[in-house]
């Protein structure tokens, strides 16, 4: 939440970008109510990525209303259909609603090309619904890349090798989504592609927040949404059992970098940056929207 300050005192100025804070004769005529966001869930294990996101949007004080929203277009197989009938919608369901922050998580398709994605088509849609019916974004790995593409057509470069594991980056821009963590920031990485980083930084609607030496350009934003290359949701064991997993399945792959101590145990470094990440954004949100929700493109 804000401090709430006289605009006349000192600190108001000092603190203003570096904290959240908020006048006195604004706070006084701010209606409150719970923010609504939308989380897009395209992780095959919706029930587990549920948990995480959630974990974290319950961190902050606000109250905070959540919509689930799946592909109509495609028909995920991991997920009991009872529990998406039960707690999922379709664009058709809230394509006439206003949300005052949304997520986009990353999905396991990035060996294709965006355009061959079987819901590729209603993704755009769903992003271009966004950009004019949500005060803010945040978009998720693959879906970070998604956006980036969409938007800016920014390109996704495969790795030689899988980015694995848990990775430190550097501050390279302040802001607000920002204020609160250290200067170097552990963040968890699953992919096996990148960003054409220079294309990044040319890119004068975008803003790079935290880049890493292993990990290239991994948090950056534009006007209004955030976009994160990292998995800042993962849970102590999610990098694990992926690691396990991909074992079973007789697949050449190393142990995740900077995770497990000498002992074999995991060791959870990135926690407290997820969740001033996600403190700070809804933040911002909250600072942003508008009390009736209507359209906010900007």
């Amino acid at each position: 939440m804000p401090l709430i300050l006289p605009e006349k005192i000192p600190a108001f100025e000092l603190l203003k970008d570096f904290v959240f804070v908020m006048g006195e004769k604004r706070a006084t005529h701010q209606d409150i109510r719970p923010l609504k966001v939308l989380i897009f869930n395209l992780m095959p294990t919706k029930i587990e990525t549920e948990n995480q996101l959630l974990s974290l949007l319950g961190n902050s004080p606000l109250q905070i209303e959540v919509s689930f929203l799946k592909t109509k277009s495609y028909e995920s197989k991991n997920t009991p259909k009872s529990h998406l009938d039960s707690f999922y919608l379709s664009f058709d369901d809230i394509k006439n609603t206003g949300f005052d922050a949304a997520i986009i998580t990353g999905a396991p398709v990035e060996h294709m090309d965006f355009e061959k994605v079987d819901y590729w088509a209603e993704l755009c849609e769903v992003m271009n619904y966004l950009k004019k019916n949500a005060t803010s974004t945040m978009y998720i790995c693959w879906g970070a890349m998604a956006g980036l593409y969409h938007f800016y057509r920014i390109k996704k470069l495969p790795f030689k090798n899988k980015l694995f594991g848990i990775f430190k980056h550097k501050i390279i821009n302040n802001d607000l989504l920002l204020s609160g963590l250290d200067e170097l920031v552990n963040l968890p990485h699953s992919r096996h592609t990148g960003l054409d980083d220079k294309a990044i930084y040319k890119n004068s609607n975008l803003k790079v927040l935290l880049e890493g030496k292993k990990s290239g350009v991994s948090v950056l934003k534009d006007e209004k949404d955030l976009f994160i290359l990292a998995h800042p949701e993962y849970s102590k064991l999610t990098l694990d059992s992926e690691y396990k997993r991909d074992l079973n399945k007789g697949l050449k792959i190393k142990s995740p970098k900077n995770y497990y101590n000498k002992r074999g145990e995991v060791v959870v470094s990135w926690r407290s940056s997820a969740s001033v990440i996600f403190s700070n954004w809804l933040n911002f949100v909250y600072q942003e929207t508008p009390f009736i929700l209507g359209k906010t493109e900007r």
